[in-house]
């Protein structure tokens, strides 16, 4: 729950235990050592916030167009009306000066009312949220669309993000003996057992077909395995040194292939015998190679920062093909990982599901949780993926940055506007032509921007991310 290791961790005497995490296992003597403020829990909670309240306000693209383009109209008004009354009126024999400079005036106000700018970012984030949703990505702000769409590093936790989170049978090698049978054996003495370990044998035994026997005389020994007696001969199920303390080795080459893959090896002895072994692990999920390939294909740099081990780690990343690998880090080190590449300016995703990933999905640009994870993760999350699908996470991502562009085109329709039509209402065209702009034609021509830039938006209704096609 804290480390992000799928396989149940050995505790022996003197060794530290975390409060909330499960004993699958005998019984346990604990003493407090940590209370209140100072658990892991409180920790990590404090973490979060520190992380929440350090994020940065995004100032909007439509924000920063409007804070500058305002003034500018109220002095091309103002001068354009001063210069007709006082200039160009005597020179183009206007009859009434007053009158034509304060229809110019009016003219240019109501032609670059920003009503079109006002609606270019809103109604973009609106049609994108909404969309989202529609895909299964529920997206909890409109900021976060603009903080995604400039992403340039996404960080992965491993355990139930990049993969199931849950052990299974990989891998059954059967010696002197056919897998069905392997399984027969190892489920019926290992049905006795609550490890979870032994309930994933168990399952594979079942969903193979194999039958399952009573046993006689079970017994576990903590952190080696477990024994029976089935049909009159002993049966053994444990790691290696189980094995070889009653004198049965195993097969040392398939062994350690499987350990260099990050599997753990359960090791089967029937009868004094080596019979087998199970392979068990945490596997891929079965979209994770081909969301990576597409993080990949957009541009971002993909590292993987996880509580397990370095060996499991490092073969679900080559497998992967990420070579950035951040192995055995603790909560507070994967927000402090997303805090140093902030530093070195990149914008960071982080994508978790666990209580372990909670500080580091709050400090992150853009926290990514996965919906099938702990309700922890998805509050601390900027946006929730609903199947919990990596594919998801690329196509939230798409989604921002095509939100974004169409935010953009908003923004160049209301001032493409505004550039033809200002000029025209200043009295560009009536010393050519005589012609002058009507305040009423001025409110028609600021209706059409805004309905253009609305239709762009609603255009967006029928987007389908990459990812998801």
């Amino acid at each position: 729950m804290i480390t992000g290791e799928p396989v149940p961790v050995l505790r022996k005497p003197g060794d530290a235990v975390i409060g909330g995490t499960m004993n699958t296992n005998s019984v346990l003597t604990f003493r407090a050592v940590r209370i209140g403020k100072d658990t892991l829990l409180a920790q990590i909670i404090r973490m979060v916030e520190e992380a929440q309240g350090s994020k940065p306000p995004v100032q909007k693209v439509a924000d920063r167009v409007v804070s500058r383009f305002i003034p500018a109209v109220l002095a091309v008004a103002i001068l354009s009306s001063l210069a007709w009354y006082f200039m160009l009126a005597d020179i183009y024999d206007i009859a009434d000066p007053l009158l034509f400079s304060l229809t110019v005036l009016i003219s240019i106000l109501v032609v670059a009312c920003p009503c079109a700018l006002g609606l270019a970012t809103p109604t973009a984030v609106t049609v994108g949220i909404g969309r989202g949703a529609e895909l299964g990505i529920l997206i909890k702000n409109g900021e976060v669309l603009e903080k995604a769409a400039g992403a340039t590093t996404v960080l992965f936790d491993k355990t139930g993000t990049l993969t199931v989170g849950r052990p299974m049978v990989t891998d059954v090698i059967a010696i002197g003996t056919d897998e069905k049978q392997l399984l027969a054996i190892a489920g019926s003495v290992e049905k006795n057992s609550k490890h979870p370990l032994a309930e994933t044998i168990v399952i594979k035994a079942k969903s193979a077909g194999a039958a399952l026997s009573e046993t006689e005389g079970f017994d576990t020994f903590p952190g080696l395995g477990v024994s029976a007696r089935l049909d009159g001969k002993e049966v053994l199920v444990g790691n290696r040194q189980f094995l070889l303390d009653r004198g049965i080795s195993a097969d040392d080459g398939a062994l350690r292939n499987l350990e260099e893959a990050g599997k753990t090896a359960v090791l089967v002895a029937h009868g004094g015998r080596f019979a087998g072994i199970i392979a068990i692990a945490d596997e891929v999920r079965p979209t994770s190679a081909a969301a990576l390939e597409e993080f990949r294909r957009m541009g971002l740099e993909t590292v993987m920062v996880t509580g397990d081990n370095a060996v499991t780690a490092n073969a679900v990343g080559k497998r992967l093909g990420i070579a950035n690998i951040k192995a055995g880090t603790l909560p507070g080190d994967k927000a402090a990982e997303v805090a140093r590449l902030q530093k070195e300016g990149n914008t960071v995703i982080f994508i978790g599901d666990g209580i372990n990933d909670a500080p580091a999905l709050s400090r992150a640009d853009v926290g990514i949780a996965l919906g099938t994870g702990t309700d922890v993760a998805m509050d601390s999350g900027d946006i929730v993926l609903v199947k919990g699908d990596l594919l998801d996470a690329a196509a939230a991502i798409q989604l921002s940055r095509k939100v974004m562009g169409r935010i953009k085109m908003n923004v160049f329709w209301a001032f493409a506007y505004n550039m033809a039509l200002i000029p025209i209402a200043a009295g560009a065209l009536f010393p050519l032509w005589g012609i002058s702009f009507r305040p009423e034609f001025a409110g028609l021509a600021m209706a059409l921007s805004s309905v253009t830039v609305i239709s762009l938006s609603l255009m967006m209704k029928g987007y389908m991310p990459p990812a998801k096609k």
